[in-house]
């Protein structure tokens, strides 16, 4: 390889191909930004719907034990009350009945009346204790479920405060795989730009001289007229003799390219703007730029190129790069391009 670029540097200097690896690898580049881009806001975009739904229950749970939490208050200043005034007409009760057993003690003529009016008391008493009792029960319970509802909020506030927590954390992770894609990308970038570069190299060394083939671009150009017949998609002895040493280039250089940089040459047909007559092979120039790409693909596998790092694709007329209908405007849009890209 140092020997074929110092022939090249002997036979001049050719600024071309480094303009256009400049330019590629900007388009990539740019490619691989808005990839990136795209990729951070739909994970963020998806993280963040989530964390709101969390947010939006744990809200929801909080306004709805905080209304139970006013109610359950409310209820106990109800019974507070109420334990109140029985506590106020205990001791009235109370009262009475000692200014009672006063009068019994000191008269005789009403002691049944007073003792029975003592006895009605007696009871009354009872029956206001007892009531008491049970408003001071439920005082207790009222208290108890206060204070198991003040768990269940301090347990939520603590959920939502760690849910924010992680929401923050999660957006730090995403902007940090942004960035590790970013350089791992570029790397693939800068790889695969350089292994292309030592293709086309190759390929300018062993097609050197040769008028029929051009450089558009990253791509390398064949006129159709060099490798099949007129109307047809089976190769020529030319085609062969050149899509053997393409062989020969791209097993050299798999076996330079890495395993994980998943590259393939695509092979794309192409044909110009005059209708096929309907007598021939192929109904159309789809057909023909299809079978013409797939026919140098099963070439290249004959000859050891893995099937798994070639594509074949067919445009007809409709990516033409001459513009008119002249004869050498159509011959020039019909060629089969190869190009060095990633899967």
């Amino acid at each position: 390889m140092a020997l074929a670029r110092n022939r090249r540097r002997a036979g001049g200097v050719d600024y071309w191909p480094g303009f256009v690896d400049a330019l590629s690898t900007l388009l990539l580049a740019i490619m691989f930004l808005l990839t990136v881009f795209v990729l951070a806001q739909f994970f963020l975009s998806r993280e963040i719907s989530g964390r709101d739904q969390v947010l939006n229950r744990l809200n929801s749970q909080i306004n709805e034990l905080t209304q139970l939490l006013a109610l359950e208050k409310s209820s106990k200043q109800d019974l507070e009350d109420a334990l109140a005034n029985m506590q106020a007409s205990l001791s009235s009760a109370e009262a009475e009945r000692s200014r009672l057993q006063q009068l019994l003690d000191s008269g005789s003529g009403t002691a049944d009346a007073a003792q029975q009016k003592i006895g009605a008391l007696t009871d009354s008493l009872d029956e206001e204790k007892q009531v008491s009792a049970r408003a001071l029960s439920q005082v207790e319970l009222l208290n108890q479920q206060i204070s198991a509802l003040r768990s269940q909020l301090a347990a939520l506030e603590d959920a939502l405060e760690a849910s924010e927590s992680k929401d923050q954390a999660s957006q730090a992770k995403i902007a940090d795989l942004g960035k590790r894609l970013n350089v791992a990308l570029a790397q693939r970038v800068q790889e695969l730009n350089r292994y292309r570069s030592d293709f086309f190299g190759r390929l300018r060394e062993i097609l050197a001289g040769r008028d029929d083939v051009r450089v558009v671009g990253d791509r390398f150009v064949f006129q159709s007229e060099v490798l099949f017949p007129s109307g047809g998609a089976e190769l020529n002895p030319a085609g062969r003799q050149a899509m053997s040493q393409l062989a020969s280039a791209i097993l050299e250089l798999a076996q330079e390219i890495p395993d994980e940089i998943n590259w393939v040459l695509r092979v794309d047909g192409h044909t110009d703007n005059v209708p096929l007559s309907g007598n021939g092979q192929y109904a159309d120039n789809w057909e023909l730029s299809s079978a013409r790409a797939t026919s140098v693909v099963k070439y290249l596998i004959s000859q050891g190129v893995p099937a798994n790092r070639l594509v074949a694709a067919g445009f007809g007329e409709f990516q033409p790069i001459a513009e008119g209908d002249s004869p050498e405007a159509r011959a020039t849009n019909r060629r089969i391009e190869l190009k060095l890209t990633e899967r």
